[in-house]
């Protein structure tokens, strides 16, 4: 059946009309009719026909006015002009206007059907051109645009990509690329031998030669500058043709400096704390060995001061123990707290009485001032407890004899500030500048027989960091430091600050 098939006839003449109609639909098409050239219009604009069989001469509108109206508004539709009057002038204009031809009247069944099927054809082939092109159209816009956007994307990364062809030409490359290995006198058609360092060049040429079947993508790393600054990975793939030849390499360059560096400290802090484990422990197995030793016979005198030595050893390894694990927990962010709201002059001298001993054998003595109105922090206590531990530790420890610490809290306009003064060794303007760095130690004749981790400021560094606070040093080599810590107090307008 044809019911897709949608025909239309318009002519005055009622006859001819109902013969076509019933000629055409004995074919099974779907055919509809007009009476004049007006109504012919109205239908064949209003709907999708595949042929239109026009009456030349209607008493209304001529049918070359109706084909040139028809074929502006549905040019995709096949038209024919059905007339008794032929003639080589009306021929030409039809065919200028679009028409497929004549239907001479009067026509029979099968030369009427053999101009309607040629016109179902050509009606057909004109769809099937029109659907190719648009996809041809949407296909075309979909790959510029997948282009496009995988040019963006390729451009927007921070690893750099080269597309190198088998003449070792670049043919293309991403504004990292340039940035990272500083090829800024790369250009597209280039041979890259005389732009990129030699070794990563050295490789594009060993894949491009590579006559094995199996070519797989090789990386390797490599320092960009004579100073070491930066470090890139450099991995370089095959692209192969259809018959599976090599038809280039792509190169993409990963900035590996920050691993580097991690690397690089993870190495020093491994030599580092083994070098500060090492003494210690060192040192006691020294004294065990003289105190085991059945041919070394000491007096209990000095039995009991080479067993206090050992201690005091061990008791400095299990303090920087606790100092490595602390700042484990705090780089692993597995630190257990519980916020809650802290006087802070309370903490202060609870610190203080685990230095009463040791403040008066050396003869310092310890000042405190106190600010009225000090409002609460909220904070851990057991880690307030530990930053002023610390600092405590350091102004008695490294001070003279007979000297002096002096605590001082108050308000200022965001903070509780908390100052440890002490008259002691002080530092020196480079030793300042490290003395948050972990494992530092100032080294001088006043420190040679202090004993310490080089952790305690690295960690009261961490602790004020969490909740927002800072420290400031002051410092003058001979006479003294002063650490001021600066800690957010609870405003009764917000709860929520720490």
């Amino acid at each position: 059946m044809n019911t897709d098939i949608k025909i239309l006839i318009v002519d005055d003449e009622d006859n001819l009309r109902t013969a076509v109609k019933k000629i055409l639909q004995m074919e099974g098409y779907t055919v509809s009719t007009a009476e004049n050239g007006t109504k012919g219009i109205s239908i064949g604009s209003s709907d999708d026909f595949d042929v239109v069989l026009i009456d030349l001469k209607m008493p209304d509108i001529s049918g070359m006015e109706v084909l040139a109206r028809l074929r502006q508004v549905k040019p995709n539709t096949s038209y024919y002009i059905a007339t008794a009057y032929a003639s080589y002038e009306t021929a030409v204009e039809a065919i200028k206007l679009g028409a497929e031809g004549y239907i001479l009247k009067p026509f029979t069944p099968d030369e009427l059907l053999h101009d309607i099927r040629k016109g179902i054809e050509k009606r057909r082939l004109i769809i099937e051109a029109e659907e190719l092109k648009r996809e041809r159209e949407a296909n075309l816009l979909e790959l510029a645009f997948e282009r496009s956007r995988l040019n963006t994307v390729i451009k927007s990364i921070t690893e750099g990509v080269l597309v190198v062809n088998k003449d070792r030409e670049a043919v293309y490359f991403n504004p990292a690329f340039i940035k990272l290995l500083k090829a800024d006198e790369l250009e597209l058609a280039r041979n890259v031998s005389d732009v990129l360092p030699y070794p990563i060049y050295e490789m594009i040429d060993n894949m491009l030669n590579d006559s094995s079947s199996e070519i797989k993508t090789q990386s390797d790393e490599f320092k960009t500058d004579a100073d070491g600054d930066l470090y890139v990975e450099v991995s370089v793939s095959p692209i192969l043709g259809n018959d599976h030849s090599m038809d280039g390499v792509v190169l993409v360059v990963n900035n590996i400096t920050t691993y580097k560096q991690i690397e690089l400290l993870k190495n020093q802090f491994i030599s580092m704390v083994s070098h500060e484990l090492k003494a210690p422990v060192a040192a006691t197995l020294g004294f065990l060995e003289i105190l085991t030793n059945p041919s070394i016979i000491l007096p209990e005198t000095q039995q009991i001061e080479y067993l206090t030595r050992a201690s005091a050893r061990l008791k400095s390894l299990i303090e920087m123990v606790n100092d490595l694990l602390d700042i484990s927990r705090s780089e692993l962010n597995t630190v257990r707290r519980e916020i809650r709201p802290v006087i802070v002059q309370k903490v202060i001298e609870e610190v203080l009485l685990l230095f009463e001993n040791e403040a008066a054998k050396r003869n310092i003595a310890v000042e405190i001032k106190y600010e009225e109105n000090i409002p609460l922090i909220n904070v851990d206590p057991n880690e307030i407890e530990r930053l002023l531990t610390n600092l405590v530790s350091n102004a008695i420890k490294y001070n003279k004899n007979d000297g002096k610490v002096l605590i001082s809290v108050h308000k200022s306009a965001k903070y509780v500030e908390i100052s440890v003064e002490d008259t002691g060794i002080g530092m020196k303007p480079g030793e300042k500048e490290k003395l948050f760095n972990e494992f530092y130690r100032a080294k001088n004749e006043f420190t040679k027989t202090i004993s310490g981790t080089g952790l305690g400021l690295s960690i009261v560094k961490r602790i004020l960091d969490y909740y927002q606070g800072y420290v400031n040093v002051e410092s003058e080599y001979g006479k003294g430091t002063r650490f001021i810590i600066y800690l957010p107090y609870i405003d009764e307008h917000n709860t929520n600050q720490h």
